[in-house]
């Protein structure tokens, strides 16, 4: 393999943190010169930066290849249609991006293919004999986000693996959903990343149940909890905690008894007045559900979850009511609503379960009532779990405590069902004779995703420490005078070797100090560098310095082949069994 010189490559670095980056791995993907920004979301992938990207490519290929699944090719540019078919061009609307075509037939840039590789399906499966299917393609999607943010984190256009299983019973299905499940696994494990796989909601994609793939990450936009006893782990979204009992507040089994509170609306200000934790207040929302207003209740330090919301309450619509409907069903303006005489539908989070002794709002203006027993003195319709999980939850699962982390996703497995089949008439023939739905499953990966969230688990002050089997480059030859002949005919020599044993090298022959040649070299982090220069030579020896560690060696010229191939193997094994553990 020939290896890359770097006078004549354009790998520009940046000494300075460029100000557009927040986040570590945005920092160095910049400065390392991998990418460059056009605008807002959107990127150019520079030589090296498309190196690394190509081979975390090549690993999702070989895995989903391994797995069973056939690759294909969609078109990017998808027919209104389709998408109205699903309803999702309705739900889709803010992250579609629209356009027409000279026909002035509406157009949409996909933002991902269940509508279209159903098609496709419809089309060309018929029998219960041509499945199961799995049918993947690494490709370009398109997302209106309102905030482009973090790089490739959140970007406008990125690639993605979207994989789509087809099959004939829900036996099948689950079949389908395991390889996938363990072929992520591979993939996360062999691109050097710890992920933590959490269960999730299923969003706008519909289906039963999911699960997601994090990398764990301060700089993660995504919150999600994990027991420190079990192996239960969901994203915020989706989590479910328990009090193991209820607080005990002051005042306990006395009446409720109205106190003027003017002007004090949130919680911080309420509790302050009373001298009360903020857990003691019981939060009323008023939402419209469905086109019917309905109350949901949560301690005061908690928060709705508007999607475990809706789940628990079973409608299709969930908004926030407006300030008018709030006055019309509680008799008073915003922040003094309360459950205590409402005539609405009530439904309390299952941590207000013998809740005693709480403050509440009194459906008055400027007032507040105290001492409630929400039992005793509301009615309540039902108790469900939709607050979001705090630090030191109890697990669902088990007597352990939840711990809050931060994450980046990088991968979504998703049990689908037959909504997308049944609406765009993906059927087969049984065996039977009889017309049937196939029942599906969808998983994505955000390739780019991926790529940062390497650099973003694996880097130090001084730049990105790369894993061998996505680094760009697997070696880096340093050239520390190029005045000095000996060490000329040296360096070259030793890139010729490492090319004959199919090792992938950066030479660095740059007319540059030293000292900028080796900020350059742990900026870009390739896994191995050697040093050759005079004072090594002079000791019949190359310095070879280890990224991950900062170890320096002095390895013998005679054996330096043999060395930096059996370091690289060394390398591999260590992060393999890290994953592993």
């Amino acid at each position: 393999m020939e290896a890359v010189r770097w006078s004549r490559q354009l790998i520009p670095t940046l000494r300075e943190v460029p100000q557009e980056a927040e986040i570590p791995s945005h920092q160095l993907l910049l400065r390392a010169g991998l990418i460059r920004k056009l605008g807002a979301g959107l990127y150019t992938f520079l030589p090296f930066g498309l190196r690394a990207l190509r081979k975390v490519e090549r690993i999702v290929r070989e895995e989903m290849n391994r797995a069973g699944a056939l690759e294909i090719l969609m078109p990017a540019l998808h027919p209104k249609e389709i998408w109205e078919q699903t309803g999702r061009f309705e739900v889709l609307k803010d992250v579609i991006f629209k356009i027409r075509d000279r026909q002035d037939r509406a157009l949409v840039l996909g933002p991902t293919h269940e509508e279209i590789v159903t098609d496709l399906v419809a089309h060309e499966v018929s029998s219960y004999r041509q499945l199961p299917l799995n049918l993947y393609q690494i490709q370009m999607k398109f997302r209106d986000e309102i905030r482009p943010r973090f790089g490739l984190m959140r970007a406008k256009e990125f690639i993605m693996k979207d994989a789509y299983s087809f099959d004939a019973d829900d036996a099948g299905a689950d079949e389908s959903y395991r390889k996938m499940y363990d072929a992520y696994q591979r993939i996360f494990r062999r691109c050097g990343l710890r992920t933590k796989i959490v269960e999730a909601d299923t969003g706008a994609m519909g289906g039963s149940s999911s699960h997601e793939f994090m990398v764990l990450a301060d700089a993660g936009e995504d919150g999600l909890v994990e027991c420190d006893t079990c192996s239960y782990a969901a994203n915020l979204e989706r989590a479910e905690s328990v009090l193991r009992a209820p607080p005990a507040f002051e005042g306990v089994g006395r009446a409720v008894e109205k106190v003027s509170t003017p002007g004090l609306r949130s919680v911080e200000e309420v509790s302050g007045f009373f001298q009360s934790p903020p857990s003691r207040l019981i939060k009323t929302l008023i939402y419209v559900a469905d086109g019917q207003p309905v109350a949901a209740l949560v301690p005061g330090n908690r928060d709705v979850n508007e999607i475990k919301l809706r789940r628990a309450l079973g409608t299709k619509t969930l908004i926030l009511a407006d300030p008018v409907t709030i006055e019309r069903v509680t008799g008073a303006p915003v922040g003094f609503a309360g459950p205590v005489g409402l005539k609405i539908p009530v439904h309390a989070d299952l941590k207000l379960r013998g809740y005693r002794g709480a403050i509440t709002g009194a459906n008055q203006a400027d007032a507040h009532i105290r001492h409630v027993d929400l039992e005793r003195d509301a009615r309540v319709t039902a108790y469900a779990d939709f607050s979001y999980a705090m630090e030191g939850d109890g697990c669902p699962r088990c007597p352990g405590m939840l711990r809050t982390r931060r994450g980046i996703e990088v991968g979504h497995v998703f049990k689908l069902g037959t909504k997308y089949s049944e609406l765009l008439g993906a059927m087969y023939l049984g065996a039977d004779g009889q017309k049937k739905p196939c029942i599906m499953g969808c998983y994505g990966i955000g390739v780019t995703r991926t790529l940062q969230a390497v650099i973003e688990q694996s880097h130090d002050d001084q730049g990105i420490i790369w894993p061998v089997p996505v680094a760009p480059a697997e070696v880096e030859v340093l050239l520390i005078n190029e005045q000095h002949e000996a060490s000329v005919r040296a360096a070259e020599k030793l890139v010729a070797e490492l090319e004959e044993v199919g090792l992938e090298v950066l030479y660095d022959e740059r007319a540059e100090r030293p000292g900028v040649k080796f900020k350059d070299a742990d900026l870009l982090g390739l896994p191995l560098r050697i040093n050759v220069g005079e004072r090594g030579l002079a000791k019949g020896a190359f310095e070879v310095r280890v990224r991950q560690s900062g170890e320096t060696l002095m390895i013998p010229m005679e054996s330096i082949v043999e060395s930096i191939c059996a370091q690289l193997a060394e390398l591999r094994r260590a992060r393999g069994a890290e994953e592993q553990g």
